[in-house]
């Protein structure tokens, strides 16, 4: 374990800029550009996501290909970083929404390989703790990342940019010198494989819809949460960070708990319980009252950790050795999530209104209620998958 911690260390330090922007969102869109629609300050999350969807699916083909990880990691780095500082200037709004689109597949790329370079030093009995440390990386730096961007968004907003990509190009440099490749054999994988490896491992169809279903309501969380802790709670930028903050802290601390219980429980089980609470945070989220936030985001972020591990080491292990094809799948399929989830969010609110329906909390209940679908729509599935992991372990 002792080589995977300077990578997940990286993995923390490059979701911080990414999620900075989070409890931003409204001053980043209709503060800086005034007029700007719901669908508008929607699209500047769905950029972003729309670029990681592209690079989930090529990055992990590509570096198995080429079984090397380091010449891919460290050139997705520099564009990353040149990406959010070039966004610091008032480019039009079009423009604007083209950087973040670059940014987002410079930063999928980037974090799909590093986070496939921690699977590939793992010996096969130590997966769950390796992708625990992994999500937990990942995670800690999405927590840390809201707090510090209401923080500095306090002051100006566009300060995120400044401060995010310089500590991009300095994680850049440290890789160049210090990132190191496993020993891997050349994948025989093509780009048109990436779909026969599902077709031949039809088992990765369950982590990769709950992944779909979690960044979904990810997504939903990042862009129309956010307005409306800042338009209809009237929550200032550092109040919806630390709620974020509140949220994400405790999944961060228990990623990687969850991904060392994977290695003693079914992962099956611990996703699917998971789901159902989660679900359940969703709707409660859309009744609570502003004074209370802070609490429930934290017991939402409790809940949320037995999710994520259990989804990265299921699907490490049915994938076999094609992992960075199978891990740019799950990416893949979770960076689609995120980037309808905005989008659905808008169509959900716009539906709302012209039914005459409240849209709040009736937008939260809905978004709860994909959750409890994803569980029972799956649940044969589950059941065999959880039947076949027991007999592995015996």
């Amino acid at each position: 374990m002792r080589t995977t911690w300077p990578i997940a260390l990286g993995i923390f330090l490059i979701m911080l800029p990414v999620t900075a922007v989070v409890p931003l969102l409204y001053d980043l869109t209709e503060g800086r550009f005034p007029g700007r629609s719901e669908l508008d300050r929607h699209l500047f999350m769905s950029a972003n996501m729309a670029g990681s969807l592209l690079a989930a699916l090529l990055a992990g083909v590509l570096s198995d290909q080429l079984a090397r990880r380091k010449v891919l990691v460290v050139p997705a780095l520099g564009v990353f970083a040149a990406a959010v500082l070039a966004m610091y200037v008032a480019w039009p709004y079009p423009v604007q929404l083209g950087l973040r689109f670059i940014e987002g597949a410079a930063h999928m790329t980037a974090l799909v390989l590093a986070m496939t370079m921690i699977a590939d030093s793992a010996r096969p009995e130590h997966k769950g703790r390796a992708m625990g440390l992994a999500g937990a990386a990942m995670s800690l730096g999405v927590a840390s990342g809201t707090v510090i961007g209401g923080q500095i968004g306090s002051e100006a907003a566009t300060q995120v940019f400044l401060i995010g990509g310089g500590l991009v190009a300095l994680v850049a440099l440290v890789a160049s010198v210090a990132l190191r490749d496993a020993d891997l054999e050349r994948s025989a994988d093509r780009l048109r494989d990436v779909l026969r490896l599902t077709a031949r491992r039809r088992a990765l169809i369950v982590p990769y819809a709950f992944t779909f279903i979690d960044r979904l309501t990810a997504g939903f969380i990042i862009s129309t949460v956010s307005l409306y802790f800042a338009t209809i709670l009237d929550l200032a930028p550092a109040q919806i960070g630390l709620a974020m903050g509140a949220f994400l802290l405790p999944y961060a601390l228990l990623t990687y708990p969850s991904g060392l219980l994977c290695e003693r429980v079914s992962p099956v089980l611990l996703m699917a319980i998971g789901s159902l609470c989660y679900g359940v945070f969703l709707v409660a989220l859309g009744f609570t009252p502003a004074q209370h936030i802070v609490a429930v985001m934290a017991a939402g972020g409790v809940v949320a950790a037995l999710m994520l591990a259990p989804s990265l080491v299921l699907t490490v292990r049915l994938a076999g050795p094609a992992q960075a094809t199978g891990m740019g799948g799950f990416h893949l399929t979770g960076s689609l999530g995120f980037l309808l989830g905005p989008l659905l969010s808008v169509a959900t609110l716009t539906s709302l209104r012209a039914l005459a329906i409240d849209p709040y909390p009736t937008v939260f209940i809905v978004f709860g209620l994909f959750e409890v679908l994803c569980v029972l729509l799956f649940l044969p599935w589950l059941l065999r998958l959880h039947h076949r992991m027991g007999l592995e372990r015996t």
